[in-house]
């Protein structure tokens, strides 16, 4: 038996927020005879009544009770908070190699010996997730809810990762765990940078010689990778018995996880089907020390304790006809007018592309695609892109939209999140999946091989569509503000979107749609009209060139466009090229509309000399719930310039209401909606989607999109910026859009409004587009800024070379990037030209 660890002094715990109070030893005696000192940190409510519960957090390997010091800052005024380090780990005594079930069997005798006796929330990681719920089996009448992080109880598929192969060599083992301290510097490395140098030194200090990082070494060698392992068969009869666990879990991952990736927690959803996941994209194998998990364990114990209302819908059609989003192409699927055409060429009649999504439906049922599996589509050419997300439709598999306006590495990221378990391409693209592992788990399918049968889509959709309850589809935001996140469809909501569409802009069977967006040309079929995509680069919509888009509209006879604003711009940027033929197909055009990003009315106006006989409509709404409002162009000139960009008035059967923004006037403050086609929530971030979804006294689910703005006296919206780009001054909140405009507007250059500084003292800071120049404005445009904005203080108006904005729409401005370049410059650093 070893010593204890020296005992860390006060001062470096109280660095770290710990009060040293919390820090307990108690004799444990374990169940092989030796009674050793088991260290915790334990805090819980002063005086008062029994805390309700305890949160019981059990680390893994190499860490020890430290990592959960933020569960203690957190939770613990309300709840008791215990944070054992287990036997030789840690400031724990150190004894001789325990194995799998010893361990098991060690927990359940520290929580005696700690008096946990009431009604326990386990938070578990690493190598803690299988300690702890072969504890959780067999106590199940005492668990409340478990939070797992970055763990596993079985090995998925792939096999061992190759981190832990080289682990278990045993040479390598003794020299990286037990002799050097390589294989926990190696751990804390997985933060990417992220982890501060005072909780490095706080991993490392238990473990400074050989003799304390024995366990270590020896956690490691009791991985189980071989069913002769003598840890293998408990393990293996605890992965058996977790599903018997009914009580909430709560999974928060690191999606950087060089070991525990996302697969593992694949696993663990498929034995817990109740289980709820946070991922964050950002984080490596440490999630607990790089996130604020506590955070996330707070509101979600919450939710444990008062459970929110059911979720009703107001308008959202209580059932739903099996096939719905197919009824309008089955209902054309003997025609032999044009359905889809790319740029001003190849076209595809509604009975070939009807035939086409039957044979790929029945193609993908062959290769063993079943109801439920997510679909990823990286087909680039638009009507195999449709053809394949209707095939899904039709069988009910889920389609999962990703786009090259995500980015390379939005692209990336998204796939990997959304856990496709198969991938539908093109042999280039999928290559290209294979060769850059977007979706290493997933099967791939090549179109080409996909189809061979004849088949009719009536057919398919009366053997094999779902019904309106089914998931449908994985489609992301753009990423402006963060990672692209996945938002989830059912059929029914997907169908009640079209619909809102339809009513809403009296789209009949007479009309005709070029959508700029690729993934808007799914609208096409849903509506039963035909679509044109117009011949641009998707990822940069302002290359979209004024011949393209009058190639595509003289294609399918167009009368409505879908386009972003950057798009328009490109537009318009290039009339001088249009032919006769080029006007003329544009002067066919009934409707425009343009959204992703504030338009402005100038950019309208222009574009309806080129269209003269439409009507300009810029839709609000996002990709969370599309569509919220609507102005056109003749009432957006009636109502005139007032504070942000004004969107129009709710569309029927939309709610709207704005919470204020803290410190503010009362009247601008987050804009909350609710509809009968909101989506379901987002994919695999639970944090998120309850910061984000609210449900009423009435049971009405109601979003906060994260835009902030107000409510006119006549009941028109006005947005006025992104919450999360809000300046919040010492006199109040201030939103960016109404600033950025009057600076525009004064001096003809794009610009965007961001802070600098401590939140709560923040500065308001003016950053103005001029290609070539970083720094400081110019005398003339810093003059005209100060005149622009007379009531406005401000710390310095900038140039930048470009404005961050997302791939996807090139509109939409990443403030909070922009703000951090700012404050660099202002504090004397050289200014990058990349932003």
């Amino acid at each position: 038996m070893s010593p204890v660890p020296a005992v860390i002094d006060a001062r470096r715990l109280e660095r770290l927020g710990i009060e040293p109070a919390w820090s307990r030893s108690l004799p444990v005696l374990l169940a092989d005879g030796p009674r050793v000192q088991v260290h915790a940190l334990d805090a819980a409510p002063p005086g008062g009544p029994e805390p309700p519960l305890t949160v019981v957090c059990v680390h893994g390997n190499p860490t020890w009770s430290v990592m959960w010091r933020s569960f203690h800052q957190r939770l613990g005024d309300r709840y008791r908070v215990l944070a054992v380090d287990q036997v030789s780990m840690g400031l724990s005594e150190r004894i001789g190699p325990r194995v799998y079930a010893q361990r098991v069997d060690d927990l359940g005798r520290i929580l005696d010996a700690f008096e946990v006796d009431g009604p326990v929330v386990i938070a578990a990681h690493d190598w803690g997730g299988p300690i702890a719920l072969g504890w959780a089996v067999e106590h199940q009448e005492q668990v409340l809810g478990i939070l797992l992080a970055n763990t596993g109880v079985a090995m998925p598929p792939g096999g061992v990762p190759l981190p832990i192969r080289f682990a278990r060599h045993e040479l390598l083992r003794d020299l990286g765990c037990r002799r050097t301290s390589a294989f926990l510097r190696t751990t804390l490395a997985t933060g990417h940078g992220r982890i501060g140098n005072e909780a490095r030194s706080a991993y490392l200090f238990p473990y400074g010689s050989a003799a304390d990082r024995q366990a270590i070494a020896d956690f490691v060698a009791d991985i189980p990778t071989t069913p002769a392992h003598p840890s293998f068969t408990p393990l293996a009869a605890v992965a058996d018995r977790v599903s018997e666990l009914t009580v909430p879990v709560l999974i928060a991952w690191g999606e950087r996880d060089p070991v525990f990736h996302l697969g593992f927690a694949a696993d663990l959803r498929a034995r817990l089907p109740q289980a709820e996941l946070h991922r964050f994209p950002l984080a490596g194998h440490l999630v607990v020390e790089e996130e604020d998990v506590a955070a996330l364990t707070d509101a979600w114990i919450e939710r444990l304790l008062e459970p929110q209302p059911a979720v009703r819908r107001p308008g959202r059609p209580a059932t739903g006809e099996r096939g719905a989003l197919l009824a309008a192409l089955v209902a054309r699927e003997s025609d032999g007018t044009t359905a889809i055409a790319v740029g001003g060429g190849d076209s595809l009649s509604f009975a070939t592309l009807a035939g086409r999504v039957a044979s790929i439906a029945e193609g993908l049922r062959a290769s063993g695609v079943a109801p439920g599996d997510r679909v990823a589509l990286l087909a680039p050419d638009p009507p195999d892109f449709i053809a394949a997300a209707y095939a899904c439709w039709a069988i009910g598999a889920v389609a999962v939209v990703v786009d090259r306006g995500l980015g390379f590495k939005g692209l990336r990221r998204a796939l990997r999140s959304a856990e496709p378990r198969w991938l539908v391409g093109t042999r280039k693209t999928l290559g290209a999946a294979r060769a850059l592992r977007w979706a290493p788990d997933a099967r791939p399918l090549d179109l080409a091989g996909l189809g061979a049968d004849s088949a009719r889509i009536s057919d398919v959709v009366e053997r094999h569509a779902p019904g309106a309850d089914a998931l449908a589809a994985v489609v992301f935001t753009s990423g402006a503000t963060g990672p692209a996140k996945g938002v989830l469809y059912d059929q029914r909501t997907m169908a009640a979107q079209y619909t809102a569409v339809r009513e809403c802009y009296s789209i009949g069977a007479d009309d005709r749609l070029v959508a700029a967006f690729a993934p808007f040309a799914l609208y096409g079929p849903a509506l039963g009209i035909p679509v044109a995509v117009p011949d641009c680069d998707i990822t940069k919509p302002a290359s979209l060139r004024a011949e393209a888009l009058a190639d595509a509209c003289a294609a399918v006879g167009a009368t409505v466009v879908f386009a972003a604003p950057a798009a328009l711009d490109g537009v318009l940027a290039s009339r001088e090229t249009l032919s006769a033929e080029g006007w003329k197909a544009l002067g066919g055009l009934r409707l425009v509309l343009s959204a992703g990003a504030p338009v402005p009315q100038r950019t309208l106006e222009a574009f309806g000399a080129l269209a003269p006989a439409a009507e300009l409509h810029t839709p609000y709404g996002m990709t969370e719930v599309l569509s919220v409002a609507d102005i056109d162009l003749e009432t957006l000139a009636r109502v005139g310039p007032g504070r942000g960009v004004c969107v129009g008035k709710p569309l029927a059967g939309v709610g709207l209401r704005i919470e204020p923004l803290p410190g503010g006037d009362g009247e601008c403050g987050e804009i909350v909606v609710s509809a009968p086609w909101l989506s379901l929530g987002y994919d695999g971030l639970w944090a998120t989607n309850d910061r984000a979804r609210t449900v009423d006294e009435d049971g009405v689910e109601w979003h906060r999109t994260g835009d902030v703005g107000h409510v006119d006296d006549a009941g028109r919206l006005w947005v006025e910026g992104r919450l999360a780009h809000v300046v919040v001054t010492a006199d109040g909140p201030v939103t960016p859009v109404p600033l950025e405009i009057a600076v525009t507007e004064a001096t003809g250059l794009r610009c965007a409004v961001t802070g600098v500084g401590p939140v709560g003292c923040e500065q308001v800071v003016v950053v103005v587009e001029n290609e070539g120049k970083a720094g400081l404005a110019s005398p003339v445009i810093d003059q005209a800024v100060r005149e622009a904005l007379p009531h406005q203080p401000f710390a310095a108006v900038l140039a930048a070379p470009h404005l961050p904005v997302d791939v996807r729409h090139n509109s939409k401005v990443d403030r909070t990037r922009l703000g951090r370049w700012a404050g660099k410059l202002l504090e004397g650093g050289t200014a990058p030209r990349h932003i």
